[in-house]
């Protein structure tokens, strides 16, 4: 069973913190579907937070099809969003990169800028499809597992620098 955790200076709405923390479950294959999820009430005792906020994520976890509430009996996983489960080798990968990270002095917020501009970089931001533009990126062809922080580091740099010579070659894009 899952069980949330919230962070009040987040900055994130509560409900969308559970909405959150349950799709990434399903993501990792931790809920499946026919999985009950907690009650509100099992919500509420464990996390303080008001009944309605779980209801409301409810809700919108039902909207997105990921999940079905059965009157008397519970909320239920309808279907997953599992591609990566978590015990892949790519997570392997990335929990070693990590471990060098926090080793090499960054800290969670750091990590998690990294991260999100390295994914920026591949992924498209309204599917999260892989990027076919990769033209003008430099390229890794070493596996996850062996870029260093600083490598990554560099390539968000150099993302900006090619930005700066196209304006500085007239290029108005």
């Amino acid at each position: 069973m899952v069980e949330y955790r919230i962070d009040r200076h987040s900055g994130v709405a509560t409900y969308l913190q559970i909405v959150q923390q349950t799709k990434q479950a399903l993501r990792l294959g931790m809920l499946r579907p026919g999985d009950k999820l907690p009650t509100a009430r099992e919500v509420v005792e464990a996390t303080a937070i008001n009944p309605n906020t779980v209801l409301k994520a409810y809700r919108e976890l039902e909207r997105d099809g990921l999940v079905e509430a059965r009157r008397g009996v519970g909320t239920f996983v309808r279907r997953g969003l599992s591609t990566a489960p978590a015990d892949s080798p790519l997570r392997t990968e990335l929990d070693e990169w990590a471990t060098r990270a926090h080793t090499a002095g960054l800290d969670r917020d750091d990590v998690s800028a990294l991260f999100t501009a390295v994914l920026d970089e591949h992924f498209t931001a309204d599917h999260g499809e892989p990027s076919t533009d990769r033209t003008s990126r430099p390229s890794n062809t070493g596996s996850a597992g062996s870029a260093g922080s600083a490598g990554s580091a560099g390539s968000t740099t150099t993302t900006h620098d090619r930005h700066s010579d196209k304006h500085s070659q007239g290029d108005p894009s």
